[in-house]
């Protein structure tokens, strides 16, 4: 089966990529009848069975690109014998693919169980021995139930390796190459990745068959659809700073470095009147979970969490990203930076700056393309309440090092 001409899959709809009505009638039941550029280049080949690579930023998708073909390429499965594997690599990641993919395995009376770290096995274990075609997992607790011998990925048919340059990045690979070492050799392999090289390209190489290689939507181009503000701020005046953004949009995400941090400055906020909750590896699971659905639906305006905790999730309508502290490279500014700007929408990106940070974000900025100023702002400052609508200016030149910092006004007391 050969894929559709470029033009023709351009226009196509999910039954003009060749996916089987009831899946189409799924989607169809749930507003989703145009597909995603991603979607479009990944599905015909996918769905004949061929190894792929997808470089494609989380909210492109790519969910549905691999998960389309996987639930309509797989056959009924045996107890403790799953026919499909999605390895992902954080449990937040795990809950939301497979709620992204358990309506399409119903509409072919599949099962799916999530099997991640931080939560009771039991129920996981329960699911497995029944009996599921779908398995999705983080590498760890699925290694756990292949040495209690709970399941067995000999009759994997098709295995998906989600956010596998964030696997690399978290140190997974080994459990990974562990795992795919004892699927069925003639599977079949997607494979999503922001880079193809180093580790990432070594699992290409070694455990993939001449793939089919698709990207969408570049570092640069995630870029050019991004709002960007760079803010000099003053330690003592800096969670005002991010209030004042926060109460100017509907749901605003903060990353911070450390765990400590992010639970530091969602009580700063909490005690500034704003409705945040922090999300870091240290927080129970359903503690975790439980922020992200209030912070989905807007009952939390405000998300404060670290890199870890947030990479790879897809939420709709976040109108705000503040980087709180700013990020250690280029690549970490773009994947926190592309939980907004989702799926070719505009977003607001905002940094906020602290006076000895100054020349690393300025070298940031060099590496990542934008050339705006850092400029100095206070936390009564009226342009925080619509900072998409404030034009900075161009930044011509590196900044220099400031004068010395006086502090922020101070605000005059009412009578």
């Amino acid at each position: 089966m050969t894929s559709p001409p470029t033009e023709q899959l351009a226009a196509a709809d999910f039954d003009g990529l060749g996916v089987p009505e009831p899946i189409v009638a799924v989607l169809a039941a749930r507003d989703i009848t145009d597909p995603f550029p991603i979607q479009r280049l990944v599905i015909p080949d996918a769905l004949a069975g061929r190894d792929i690579t997808g470089r494609a930023k989380t909210g492109s998708g790519k969910t549905l690109a691999f998960g389309i073909p996987l639930v309509a390429n797989i056959a009924p499965a045996a107890a403790k014998r799953p026919a499909a594997l999605v390895l992902v690599p954080t449990r937040e990641l795990a809950v939301q693919v497979s709620e992204e993919l358990r309506p399409l395995a119903a509409a072919r009376d599949f099962a799916l169980a999530a099997v991640y770290g931080g939560a009771p096995i039991g129920k996981q274990l329960a699911a497995v021995r029944r009996g599921v075609e779908v398995v999705v997992a983080t590498p760890g607790r699925l290694i756990d139930l292949l040495e209690r011998g709970e399941v067995a990925l000999d009759e994997i048919t098709v295995l998906v390796i989600d956010e596998a340059d964030q696997m690399a990045d978290m140190g997974f690979l080994p459990q990974v190459r562990r795992i795919m070492r004892t699927v069925a050799a003639d599977r079949q392999t997607m494979l999503f990745s922001a880079t193809l090289d180093g580790q990432v390209g070594g699992l290409v190489l070694n455990y993939m068959n001449d793939p089919a290689v698709h990207e969408v939507e570049s570092a640069v181009a995630a870029v050019e659809t991004m709002e960007h503000r760079f803010l000099e701020v003053h330690h003592m005046d800096k969670a005002r700073v991010a209030e004042a953004i926060a109460r100017g949009a509907d749901r605003t995400l903060m990353f911070v470095r450390t765990k400590h941090g992010c639970d530091r400055v969602a009580r700063e906020l909490q005690e500034l009147g704003v409705a945040a909750r922090a999300i870091h590896g240290d927080l129970p699971q359903r503690t975790r979970e439980d922020a992200l659905q209030r912070f989905a639906q807007g009952s939390v305006p405000v998300l404060v969490a670290t890199n870890v905790a947030a990479r790879g999730l897809h939420i709709e309508g976040v109108d705000v990203v503040i980087h709180y502290d700013p990020p250690d490279d280029p690549k970490t500014y773009l994947h926190r930076s592309g939980r907004t700007a989702r799926a070719g929408e505009s977003g607001l990106v905002v940094t906020l700056v602290e006076w000895d940070q100054l020349q690393e974000v300025v070298r940031i900025q060099a590496q990542a393309g934008i050339n705006i100023a850092i400029v100095k702002m206070f936390s009564n400052d009226p342009r925080l309440l619509d900072l998409g609508s404030w034009e900075p200016p161009i930044e011509d030149a590196p900044v220099k090092k400031p004068a010395p910092y006086r502090g922020p006004p101070r605000r005059r007391r009412r009578r």
